[in-house]
């Protein structure tokens, strides 16, 4: 038989002792989980427990654990100290149910008692998720600390069947001279209201949210009242405290116009990206901001109104409205015509300068092109005043000038480039040019060129290809080794070798792009028709097994079936590449240069191999201040002929 005032007894010292722990340090493997914990022990729901993080950890590839460590407490706003209001504590009452966990939690449902005029009234509420519905003992336990004598069925009721409103279970002796008092206290500024609540003595009444609400407008106060929060407190004064129940609205002076920036306005920033395998390239800096012509470059956002304050007495306070300030402009950029956008009239670099947008067609480099630099791709012209160090590439819209060396790097441009030293390369790295390129020597590199290549220290060991000539002029121009094609002209001061052991080759009178793009179809060509060949004698010989046998294995039937369709691709892919070869034969054809010319103002070496457009000869013996040209399908020798001095005129990148 369970005797139920020892329960009760039992119950009562639990909850005493659990209210007495005001504070607690747990863990969890979150935060979700930390706080559940806090408010087990601390036997209070989960909305009224506060909490700071100590520690909070999370597994690294796995390595480790999840862990959310927190001291946690219950929703006590602070207490005010009397001695000195100077330490007073603006706790409000809108920090009193809020920071709530924002992800689904178990809540426990709640008793609420008020003792009215006209009896005692109680409210319950239903729990949420899995939280716990209010227990007989509980709800005992609230009422026997009020000493309210009430009817257990309404309770019971209520229990079974929570309302979440204020349902009358019991009479009450009200005493007036016991209730509660309240004082509303206003701030200097009218920014802050605050209630200062007395606790009723036995017999003394609580006051409703109604109630609360009516004595702050008796006192002026009708605006920032937090209503969800009043309620609240209602349900659960805090007595003897001095609370902020109402908070007035702060001006908000209107922004003044400004631009929204649609790139880095930082200068100079490393922005370093990641490959899909993982991989960072630093060479890779892209620290230059390209834009293209009419590009978006800034949004201009126009001044925003002012937003008026209120105090809590509902005096309003106005707010200044911001400022339109005109938009002043860079170089090489303007407004839209709704003058909402800033775009771009170049291509080029977006910078900003003393706070105007500018775009620069022309980018330079103070130091070499390095790892401090990383690759430099630009839609502009690149101006660099020192060397392009081995294994970077620069690659510019425009013109290429490097103050130094190119060694073992490359360089791509649409326009010119100008190396005022020296190009040195190596197997992998090319120089390309959309017109011409200038050096003061080529050595062991690939150089194409759109127009010409013109050097004034010679040539080594290098494949240099120009669609119209290439000029090697100087004290020391001499080229030496390598292959040489030009559309119109090869001239130098010498070709080849004294020694002969270099082989230099020579051609002139044929498009050199043209030329490259023949020799890659070809070499395509045989390689689908060498496939074409193997193709074709496996296809015969299952063809041969078939007609023996009258059926295949099957693994044997799906490979014939695999052979004749490479059968049927591969001869469609020579018959496309065929096509290519005679349609780049037939304008070769069309536009062979009939004058085309190799030429050496001091001596030709024995051993140089001369090409004018079909016709190839190896020079046997040396020649001097010669030109060779190509007559009645035979090459001579004739008098030296100067080049054409217009040619040589350098371009001016800055």
């Amino acid at each position: 038989m369970v005797d139920f005032a020892r329960l009760q007894a039992a119950v009562k010292e639990r909850l005493e002792t659990d209210r007495s722990l005001q504070c607690v340090e747990v863990e969890g493997v979150n935060l979700e989980a930390a706080i559940s914990e806090a408010a087990t022990l601390l036997g209070v729901p989960l909305r009224h427990i506060k909490y700071e993080i100590i520690e909070k950890q999370t597994s690294f590839l796995g390595i480790g654990k999840d862990l959310c460590k927190i001291r946690a407490y219950e929703r006590n706003l602070p207490v005010v100290d009397d001695k000195d209001e100077s330490e007073l504590s603006d706790t409000e009452i809108t920090d009193y149910e809020t920071e709530t966990v924002t992800a689904p939690v178990d809540i426990d449902g709640d008793i609420f008692v008020q003792c009215r005029e006209d009896g005692v009234y109680v409210k319950i509420t239903s729990p949420s998720g899995n939280g716990a519905s209010v227990s007989k003992s509980m709800a005992a336990h609230v009422l026997n600390k009020r000493d309210v004598i009430h009817n257990n069925n309404i309770l019971n009721d209520l229990l079974k069947h929570p309302t979440n409103d204020y349902v009358r279970i019991a009479d009450f002796k009200h005493i007036m001279f016991y209730d509660t008092v309240v004082n509303v206290e206003i701030d200097e500024q009218e920014m802050k209201a605050f209630l200062y609540v007395t606790q009723p003595k036995a017999g003394g009444r609580d006051y409703t949210y109604d109630e609360y609400r009516d004595i702050l407008k008796s006192n002026k106060v009708v605006y920032g009242i937090n209503e969800d929060s009043l309620k609240a407190f209602a349900d659960r004064p805090v007595y003897n405290e001095k609370i902020c129940a109402a908070v007035g609205k702060v001006p908000v002076d209107g922004q003044n116009s400004y631009l929204e920036y649609f790139f880095d306005t930082e200068p100079g920033r490393v922005r370093l990206s990641e490959s899909a395998d993982g991989k960072v390239n630093f060479k890779e800096l892209n620290i230059i901001q390209n834009v293209i012509k009419d590009e978006k470059l800034a949004k201009v956002c126009s001044a925003e109104k002012g937003k008026t304050g209120f105090t809590v007495t509902g005096k309003s306070l106005p707010a200044q409205d911001g400022k339109d300030f005109p938009v002043i402009l860079g170089k090489n950029v303007r407004l839209s015509d709704d003058k909402c956008l800033i775009l771009s009239d170049i291509n080029g670099q977006v910078v900003m300068t003393n706070g105007k947008i500018n775009v620069e067609s022309v980018y330079t480099i103070d130091s070499s092109v390095n790892l401090k630099t990383g690759n430099i791709l630009f839609l502009g012209n690149v101006v660099i005043n020192g060397n392009v160090e081995e294994g970077f590439s620069v690659k510019a819209s425009g013109n290429i000038e490097v103050c130094g060396l190119v060694d073992k790097a490359s360089l791509i441009a649409e326009g010119d480039i100008i190396v005022r030293q020296g190009i040195a390369g190596k197997k992998g790295e090319f120089i390309s040019a959309g017109r011409s390129v200038w050096a003061k020597f080529i050595e062991n590199s690939d150089v194409k060129a759109g127009l010409m290549v013109t050097v004034s220290d010679g040539i080594l060991n290098s494949t240099i290809d120009a669609e119209k000539c290439i000029i090697c002029q100087g004290k020391r121009a001499a080229i030496i080794g390598g292959r040489l094609r030009a559309g119109e002209e090869i001239n130098a001061k010498s070709l080849g070798s004294p020694s002969g052991n270099t082989e230099t080759i020579c051609e002139v009178g044929v498009d050199p792009k043209r030329k490259s793009q023949l020799e890659e179809l070809t070499a395509k060509r045989d390689k689908f028709m060498a496939d074409f060949d193997s193709i074709s004698i496996n296809l015969k010989t299952l063809t041969a097994i078939r007609q023996q046998r009258g059926t295949l294995p099957e693994d044997k039937e799906a490979y014939f079936q695999e052979l004749t369709e490479a059968y049927k691709k591969t001869n469609e892919e020579i018959a496309s590449i065929t096509d290519e070869i005679n349609e780049i034969t037939e304008k070769l054809l069309k536009d062979t240069i009939q004058v085309g010319r190799v030429s050496a103002s001091a001596q030709i070496y024995p051993g140089v191999v001369i090409k004018i457009r079909d016709i190839k000869q190896t020079i046997s013996s040396e020649f001097k201040a010669s030109t060779f040209i190509l007559e009645n399908e035979v090459i001579h020798a004739v008098k030296y002929i100067e080049t054409d001095a217009v040619l040589q005129q350098k371009p001016v990148t800055k």
